[in-house]
């Protein structure tokens, strides 16, 4: 009695085509996904130097002066904290930029310290 015995399975060339697919797949998807998530740190970068902004300019009416430093913003509750800079990950690498004299000194804008330029060219110091 010749008893056959019947494997079940996948042979090394079925999956060595899946494996081709998928990483053709794979090669297909990763630039556009990298690019989306450097289109959001521009785009949470630019919100978080509005946000930064616009409480530099409430404190100047509120106050009649600019504030000394960013965390001046903080202690006065016009920020509950200082929003990290998305592209260099850091709330340390903010740029202040000094009021004029007229102005009573202070800081009265403030900029990127993030190196490099966005997906448009423009660099990030200039946002």
């Amino acid at each position: 009695m010749v008893t056959s015995i019947k494997r079940s399975g996948f042979t090394l060339i079925e999956l060595l085509v899946v494996l081709a697919v998928v990483a053709t797949l794979l090669s297909l998807v990763a630039p556009r996904y990298f690019q989306s998530i450097d289109r959001a740190k521009e785009a949470a970068l630019q919100q978080n130097l509005s946000t930064i902004r616009d409480a530099i300019d409430k404190f100047h009416e509120d106050k009649g002066r600019f504030p000394g430093n960013l965390e001046e913003l903080v202690t006065a509750r016009y920020l509950r904290a200082i929003p990290k800079d998305p592209v260099t990950e850091s709330q340390n690498s903010w740029i202040p930029v000094a009021a004029t004299k007229g102005d009573k000194g202070g800081i009265a804008n403030v900029k990127s310290g993030a190196p490099g330029t966005s997906l448009t060219g423009v660099p990030f110091a200039e946002f």
